[in-house]
């Protein structure tokens, strides 16, 4: 009855325990979760890109596929505008010396919004975040604690949604889960607790703050005006603050994520984006729009539910995992 206690000790039980899978790397996850949009890319660009030649009938087609992938009209513009000019610059002949041209554009286009966010040069660095209900707001800043953890810094979480109380047991549970303390206060002024939290993270020499927001819409006025007070009130305790204030984005709304970066940054005025659930949308070409439209430097972007599941945007990464071209 004590048999278990061989499999510790014994060499041969040992070698026939079958050791866990590797786990894939990030460019290998990426890749993964960009294949709903690599798919609505690549198989009617596989079909173009095998023509006999570059016409105006295969640009027109070039032109619905990347509508179909949310690019949106400006940046797709753009992207056969920087095509056209190559084409003719370069004099490409084949539709192969097209694909790889168009990876390049699209690189072009991405790498401003490729801006690593520092958390150095304030001490507590204060990072407020909102976004709509059901971006994956308050999963990303639980993700975003374990990151700024690996760079070896503390972290201090404030429960600013106090409308949901499923978003407040939600941050205290990741809180639990990184070792991290939360702040938060049963019901109240969100204004309230994010300046408590500033003021505790003060007085316990913390690194970094991770200000929660109650989810909203950009239609609902009442509620943007009350997140605005939280980033008056963030400066009340510390001028400099916030230092970073980041957009959560769900890739699944396509266009509409131009509309809410828009309306986020008018009342908060965003300094980053984060770009969740890239794993579960066709659409993952809405970055091109951003950037053409509301360029903001894309932080982080998600690809998974695992805490490592976000990670740091790279824009040649990015083009390479959705068009699988090298750059």
């Amino acid at each position: 009855m004590f048999g278990f206690l061989k499999t510790r000790d014994d060499p041969a039980a040992q070698a026939s325990v079958t050791p866990p899978a590797p786990r894939a790397s990030w460019g290998e996850r990426l890749k993964a979760g960009l294949s709903r949009t690599r798919d609505t890319l690549n198989t009617p660009l596989t079909e173009l890109f095998s023509r006999a030649k570059i016409d105006d009938e295969l640009l027109e087609d070039l032109e619905s596929t990347l509508l179909m992938a949310d690019c949106g009209v400006e940046a797709t513009h753009w992207l056969l505008a920087e095509l056209k000019a190559t084409v003719k610059r370069d004099k490409l002949e084949t539709p192969s010396q097209l694909r790889s041209a168009l990876a390049k554009s699209l690189q072009t286009l991405l790498t401003p919004l490729e801006q690593a966010l520092d958390a150095g040069g304030h001490q507590p660095f204060v990072i407020m975040i909102a976004g709509v209900n059901g971006a994956g707001k308050t999963t990303s800043i639980g993700k975003l604690a374990k990151h700024f953890q690996g760079q070896g810094k503390s972290v201090l979480l404030a429960a600013g949604d106090t409308f949901r109380a499923a978003a407040r047991e939600q941050l205290t549970t990741w809180g639990e889960r990184n070792g991290v303390t939360v702040i938060a206060q049963e019901s109240g002024d969100p204004a309230a607790v994010v300046f408590d939290a500033i003021n505790a993270a003060r007085a316990r020499k913390i690194d970094v703050v991770l200000a929660d927001t109650a989810g909203r819409l950009p239609t609902q006025l009442h509620l943007m005006e009350e997140i605005a007070k939280v980033r008056r009130v963030i400066q009340k305790v510390d001028a400099s603050a916030p230092h970073e204030v980041l957009l959560v984005l769900d890739a699944n709304i396509g266009q509409n994520a131009v509309q809410q970066v828009k309306a986020f940054d008018k009342a908060i005025g965003v300094t980053g984006l984060v770009i969740t659930k890239l794993d579960g949308t066709a659409k993952g070409g809405v970055l091109a729009a951003i950037a053409r439209q509301c360029p903001k430097p894309v932080r982080f972007i998600g690809i998974g539910e695992g805490i490592d599941d976000l990670q740091a945007f790279r824009a040649g990464e990015f083009v390479e995992a959705l068009l699988g071209a090298s750059q």
